[in-house]
């Protein structure tokens, strides 16, 4: 006799339903699992039994067969162990079948018969809700994500005997509860921060507009420590852009804190080794760094001893906030709305234009470095600073500076304006290219003065549209309805870092 129990399998950041259908055949005792599996999903098989047997069950002593439908979609993940052990316990009579069918279970299980928590939960759920299933059963690890989608009941367990006394109506399973996503910044303090007022307000015009920022300098000048920064400096993650956060997360396998939700803003800081898969990511479809980095800020430290490949394949993600992957096993597009901030050194030995210190490169050697910043990634960083070493006298005063609270307030006057602008959750550096010249506004001499610098330097029509969203930031943080000619002046500098990039 056959059963079906639901599941579903992780693709990307999405998930796709799976019948999960076992037949108990009057042969010899073994498990066949058919329907395109992985190693992971095949092992299930002796996970299965031991939970089955641990859990006071018998185990059929019968060939099962148990098929997975699509069976052309390959099967990731020890997510399908408790589906089918479901499946198994129904196809023999000893679980209620049609209680069964009602729900949509996902979870890895242990020899003794406890319920793990798997990674891609949300989407799990959500997929659940779409197809009108009454809730979702997972681990007690995987409520509290789950338990952000509305619209469906989500129960958890423990064990597999908790889950088989629920549905043959002899124990109650609770609900999974949804974490408080209002939670204080726990950033580093801009305040500790001595001098470098400039980067200071670059910083704040990266925040305010969601703009990438490259910082050059010196080591120990404080590239590291002002990135460190940004995020103290954000605003709040929204209930909605939360849930993004956390979908592509867990779809990743990560815990965020203790309940497995993203409560603030991502600051992804990969080492300078990261290969492209790493950033982009895998082939199994995993989302990579550039992908957990949605809503926040992915930091490259050490930008020009990043891979080539690795460098040039941010260039779709940060003109279309998306990434495509397209491997052999399919197809996934992740969600990459961040603001990239990369720090590099003048120079191989760092020393270039150091006040006191010497620069021991030989010419063709600075000239290798400073083209591993290619024209391309550089025509989409919106905001470029020079930082020197800060003096003695400054840096051991003891005075501090404005702290993020001060700055975080001007940010979310200036992102509020954005979002009464744009729309909900596009800053100034998302809206497309033939949105910017409505969107700023612009009044004439501050056309004028983009024109002349544009025809002056020769830079691309990429550049030009970028140094007006950076003005119209300025203007949001200043509170001006239109961009005026100050502001293109301010963005024009703080693109090129020296008045001399000036008309």
């Amino acid at each position: 006799m056959s059963a079906l129990v639901h599941g579903a399998v992780l693709f990307g950041v999405d998930a796709a339903l799976v019948s999960v259908e076992v037949d108990l055949l009057r042969r010899l005792p073994s498990v066949a699992i058919v329907g395109l599996p992985s190693p992971s999903v095949r092992e299930a098989a002796e996970r299965v039994r031991s939970a089955i047997l641990a859990s006071g069950m018998e185990f059929p002593r019968a060939r099962v067969v148990i098929s997975l439908a699509p069976a052309d979609l390959r099967k990731e993940g020890t997510g399908f162990d408790l589906p089918m052990a479901l499946a198994i316990l129904a196809a023999a009579g000893r679980v209620d079948r049609d209680n069964v069918g009602r729900w949509l279970f996902a979870g890895e299980l242990s020899l003794a018969g406890e319920l793990r928590a798997i990674r891609g939960s949300l989407a799990i759920t959500c997929a659940a809700r779409d197809a009108g299933f009454r809730g979702v059963i997972l681990p007690v690890a995987n409520g509290p994500e789950a338990a952000l989608v509305g619209g469906l009941e989500v129960r958890v367990a423990q064990t597999l005997r908790e889950v088989i006394a629920f549905l043959d109506g002899a124990g109650h399973l609770p609900l999974g509860s949804a974490p408080d996503l209002r939670e204080p910044h726990r950033g580093l303090d801009l305040a500790e921060v001595q001098g470098q007022t400039r980067a200071r307000l670059a910083l704040e015009v990266a925040a305010a507009g969601g703009h990438n920022m490259l910082l050059e300098g010196p080591p120990g000048c404080g590239k590291t420590m002002l990135a460190a920064r940004l995020p103290g400096i954000l605003p709040a993650l929204t209930p909605g852009e939360a849930l993004e956060c956390t979908r592509i997360h867990s779809a990743a396998g990560l815990r965020s804190g203790g309940a497995g939700v993203v409560t603030q803003r991502p600051f992804r800081a990969p080492h300078h080794s990261a290969s492209t898969a790493a950033l982009l990511g895998t082939a199994d479809l995993r989302p990579g760094e550039a992908a957990l980095a949605h809503r926040g800020v992915l930091f490259l430290d050490e930008f020009p001893e990043f891979r080539r490949d690795a460098r040039e394949a941010l260039r779709a993600p940060l003109e279309d906030r998306s990434i495509v992957i397209s491997r052999a096993g399919g197809r996934a597009v992740f969600p990459a709305d961040f603001a990239l901030i990369a720090a590099a050194n003048p120079c191989p030995c760092g020393y270039l234009g150091h006040p006191t210190r010497a620069c021991v490169c030989p010419a063709s050697a600075r000239q290798r470095y400073r083209a591993h910043l290619s024209g391309p990634i550089v025509d989409r960083i919106d905001l470029r600073v020079e930082l020197e070493p800060v003096e003695g006298q400054a840096l051991f005063s003891g005075v501090r500076g404005e702290s993020s609270a001060d700055v975080r307030a001007r940010v979310e006057s200036a992102r509020s304006i954005q979002t009464a602008r744009n729309g909900p959750g596009r800053t100034n550096a998302g809206v497309s290219a033939d949105e910017v010249l409505g969107l700023a506004d612009a009044t004439a001499p501050a056309m004028r003065l983009l024109v002349e610098h544009v025809d002056r330097t020769g830079t691309s029509a990429r550049v030009g549209r970028r140094i007006l969203r950076v003005a119209r930031t300025l203007a949001d943080i200043d509170g001006a309805t239109r961009v005026g000619a100050s502001q293109v002046t301010a963005a024009i500098a703080l693109r090129f870092d020296g008045e001399e990039a000036l008309p």
